[in-house]
This record gives structure tokens, sequence and C-alpha cells, in this order.
């Protein structure tokens, strides 16, 4: 049974997803990281990079356990575990992956920035949030257009390019608005296909239940969230 160490973060999303929709079985541990846990000595043993998600799969390469860390890894890992999600003609493959790449590199950076400067830091950070802003609708124009002439990110076929990037785009309405959500309708029709599906209705339910153990970001000490952002004593300047 493969282990899920997270919460329920968008990027944390994305494996409960895959997990459910390759049926692997998996239990969670939760990593309660508004109050510092992913720091812990145990949980940097298996990401130094203090991050979750992290699975470890007892059955790994080989017939021998094996950790896997950042969550476009550990899609493209239980991909080729399975051989599902991704297709085994080289092109589509490809194709599939620079969309994962996409929101490897776009998507969750500016969304994550976004949130960052919208939801915790300071007053005084307009030129920030407008740019983050700026930049996580551009993007989303960009899979809008893509979308409307293909079902899914990486073509015909659903697969992991469009389980990263859905636990983002499915909060658009919330972040930024229903009128910026109303300018993407292709991702609109998309995010509902997706919402609609047996394996990512159980992966929703399963996030629900992991955020009810672990600590909101509204509930969390300022020294817990300064540590995390790298601010205040932590920060290197």
């Amino acid at each position: 049974m493969i282990t899920l160490y997270g919460m329920g973060s968008p990027n944390v999303v994305k494996v409960y997803i895959a997990l459910e929709e390759l049926a692997l079985p998996y239990e969670v541990k939760p990593v309660d990281v508004f109050t510092g846990k992913q720091f812990d000595a145990e949980f940097l043993k298996l990401n130094p990079n203090a991050k979750v998600p992290v699975i470890v799969d007892p059955d790994g390469p080989g017939g021998k356990p094996y950790t896997c860390f950042e969550s476009g890894a550990i899609l493209l890992y239980l991909a080729d575990k399975t051989g599902k999600l991704l297709p085994a003609d080289k092109a589509a493959r490809f194709d599939a992956i620079q969309w994962l790449m996409t929101q490897m590199s776009t998507v969750g950076p500016m969304f994550g920035q976004f949130v960052h400067f919208m939801r915790f830091a300071p007053a005084g950070n307009d030129y920030s949030k407008s740019r983050y802003f700026t930049q996580a609708y551009r993007v989303s124009e960009v899979i809008d257009r893509r979308l409307a002439a293909n079902a899914y990110l990486g073509g015909g076929e659903y697969g992991i390019a469009d389980i990263a990037t859905f636990p983002w785009l499915r909060n658009i309405p919330a972040f930024m608005g229903a009128d910026v959500a109303a300018k993407l309708p292709n991702v609109a029709r998309w995010v509902k296909t997706i919402d609609d599906r047996p394996a990512v209705r159980k992966a929703l339910a399963a996030v629900d239940a992991v955020r009810a153990r672990t600590t909101a970001f509204d509930k969390a000490q300022p020294q817990d969230l300064d540590k995390m952002f790298g601010r205040g004593q932590f920060a290197a300047a």
C-alpha cells in the first residue's frame, strides 16, 4: 500500500486524484504544514526540501521500497508504474508531458504566488498582487485556447496533465472572481467534466477528510507562518 504524505493543497490534491483514478491502495499520513511539521527531522528524510506531497511505495522499482517527492514526478512515477494516464505513442506522450510541465513551471508558481500575496502578505503589495494575478490569468487564457481545440490538455485523452492542472484551475472563480471565470468557457467545461468523474469526487472527499485533521491557514501561529514562508527571523536578508 502506497503511503501519501500531505494535506489539502492543490499539489497534494493531484496525487489523491491519480491514486484514485489508478485504483491504487493508499493510506494518508497528514503533514500539518501550518504548524511546521514538514521541517521535522523524520519528514526531511523523505523530502529534504521540506515540501508535500511525498509518496512511499513499498513495491517500487525492482520490488524495492521507493520514495518519490515533487508532485509532477509523482504523477509521472504512478503513470509509469501502471502504464495508464500517459499515452504510449511518443508524440502524444510528449504532448501531455509539455502541458504537465506548463502546470509545474507556470500554473502552480503563478497561482501560488498570487494566493500568497492575496492571503498572507501585509498591506502595500499591490504590485505583487497585480503581477501574479496577471500571470495567472495569462496562463489560464493559454489553457483555455488549448481546450478550445482539444477535449483534454494532452489532446483527446484524459491524463496526468489534466490531473496536475485541475486542482488549480477549479479555484478560478474563488481566487479570481466570476467575471474572470466567465471569460474562460473552455476551462469551465473541462473543470466540470473532470469534477464529475467518480474517482475525482472520491479524491476530493478524501482531501476534505485530511483538511479536517490538519490546521487551517487562518488558525496558524504567526511564527509558524514566518518559518513556512521564510520571512521575519527566518528571512535570508
